[in-house]
């Protein structure tokens, strides 16, 4: 990615620009504008008299809307994989799941919002018996958006989707790395809404990503590094606008003495290589039983001979998107086995200019950056643990929390609910992620705030509560003319009420 200024037909003025590239092979995909504070301001004024519109319809219009633009992405699905196989350089095959992936959750926010975030009627209690209560979630105004380069599909479309049944307009940064993708999703929803400025995009690198947090948007939801969500929240702070952070992980997978070896090992190398490692959900640290650690490991090598990284279509992993994050991958490698950890596969010179080939280290020192920071990489650290208790303790032992997995037959769920993270699969790996009633989103340094799901669309709204009285008060409480007879009869009903031991039924 480069930067450059062009000048514009119009006034011959510069233009700064900057080039989007092939990770794979260092061809040019695209070349988009840096977009100015000045022209980040004006999309977002222009998303603010979008959102009347949007935000006066009703939630069935909107879903006609949302539903539209799922069947266009449908459509041209293989237009927008082939495009996110260029930029982000994943296979196909990968650009394709994460499309589809990201299709279902529109059409689940699009169908669902009425149900979650429509009025719905509450209980009032006895001392407000008089009053009908009702509670509705409505729409923020604009949202910004701050997506990521390694599922430049799905990630934001999280946020964007769940933002827009919501009822609120959307302007979204993509990465600079994946602009291309960005733009592609704007201009076919904006198709659908016949030009109206309801999803916007505005390309450019981290200064244009700065311009939308420190914006007139009433929220934004940020996916990348901790290090860049400090800075997301430190910006938005100005204005005190609230964030949803997605940031990253060091996801472990813990493998019982009575799990399927075969599926756990599946499952471990498709979470820790697919995507080249470049999941902040994938897997990075695997925690066997040392019963069945010997065995685990055979299979896991057996499976993983043949699995390579490339750009031919036999290569079932793609290059880093990242040049920056090779010197990092390297670095955790070269950490480890310098520490003593095993090289079961790969190692030291698995990094090359653009691909890593599929890494595996066992006997991985706990105190190593491999164990301790976000790798992002195809590498995966397989320890052998004396019992669950032990897998547990050395699992939460980071100061992030975003998801994992446990292989189990017996205690799957159990094991599960002590793991300190937002999402856990059990006996499958990223399972949640394609759930779209379940909520995304981490604890500690993975962040906090939540898309997908009910806690999703409502991430996007605030509450909005009413009553409305349906008859006179027996006691008139909210009043000068409140007698101390009138007192005295609320402090024996609340005696009454709440004065005695009380046991739940």
């Amino acid at each position: 990615m480069t930067a450059t200024l062009e000048p514009t037909a119009a006034t011959d003025a510069p233009v700064e620009t900057f080039d989007s590239f092939n990770p794979a092979n260092g061809d040019l995909v695209g070349t988009h504008a840096v977009r100015s504070k000045a022209e980040v301001d004006a999309a977002v004024a222009r998303a603010r008299e979008a959102a009347a519109w949007w935000g006066s319809l009703s939630f069935d219009e909107r879903a006609e809307h949302l539903l539209t633009w799922r069947s266009v992405i449908t459509r041209r699905i293989a237009q927008l994989a082939d495009l996110s196989h260029r930029e982000n350089g994943k296979p196909h095959g990968d650009a394709q799941l994460e499309i589809i992936l990201a299709i279902d959750h529109v059409a689940w926010a699009a169908k669902n919002a009425k149900k979650v975030l429509g009025p719905s009627k509450v209980k009032s209690g006895l001392l407000m018996a008089n009053q009908a209560s009702t509670v509705e979630y409505k729409p923020l105004g604009v949202v910004g958006v701050i997506g990521p380069w390694n599922y430049p599909v799905f990630t934001p479309m999280g946020s964007i989707a769940y933002a827009l049944a919501a009822g609120n307009t959307v302007v979204f940064k993509p990465s600079e790395y994946t602009p291309g993708v960005g733009q592609w999703l704007a201009d076919t929803f904006t198709e659908v809404v016949h030009g109206r400025p309801v999803l916007q995009v505005v390309t450019g690198l981290g200064e244009t990503g700065n311009a939308l947090c420190t914006a007139a948007v009433d929220k934004l939801a940020f996916t990348g590094s901790g290090a860049t969500g400090k800075k997301v929240m430190a910006a938005c702070a100005e204005n005190l606008t609230p964030v949803i952070i997605e940031a990253g992980g060091k996801d472990s997978l813990i493998v019982d003495e009575d799990a399927d070896i075969a599926k756990a090992a599946e499952a471990a190398l498709w979470g820790g290589m697919s995507n080249a490692g470049q999941t902040c959900i994938g897997t990075e640290r695997v925690y066997v039983h040392e019963k069945v650690f010997d065995s685990f490991m055979i299979e896991i090598l057996d499976q993983a001979k043949g699995l390579r990284a490339g750009a031919d279509e036999g290569a079932k992993i793609g290059p880093i998107t990242m040049p920056s994050q090779l010197k990092i991958i390297q670095s955790h490698i070269d950490d480890a086995i310098e520490k003593g950890a095993h090289v079961a596969l790969g190692g030291s010179d698995a990094v090359g200019e653009r691909f890593v080939q599929p890494t595996i280290l066992t006997h991985v020192p706990e105190t190593s950056t491999e164990i301790t920071e976000e790798t992002f990489g195809p590498t995966l650290a397989i320890n052998p643990v004396s019992s669950m208790d032990e897998a547990v303790e050395l699992t939460n032992a980071t100061s992030y929390g975003l998801a994992g997995a446990v292989f189990s037959k017996k205690q799957g769920m159990q094991i599960a609910r002590r793991i300190r993270s937002g999402m856990t699969s059990v006996n499958s790996v990223i399972a949640f992620a394609g759930v779209p009633t379940l909520p995304f989103g981490g604890v500690g340094q993975s962040g906090f705030g939540r898309i997908h799901g009910p806690d999703g669309l409502k991430e996007f709204t605030y509450a909005k509560a009413i009553t409305r009285q349906k008859f006179k008060p027996v006691m008139m409480l909210t009043s000068f003319e409140r007698t101390a007879k009138e007192d005295g009869r609320v402090a024996q009903l609340m005696t009454l009420l709440h004065g005695g031991k009380q046991t739940l039924k």
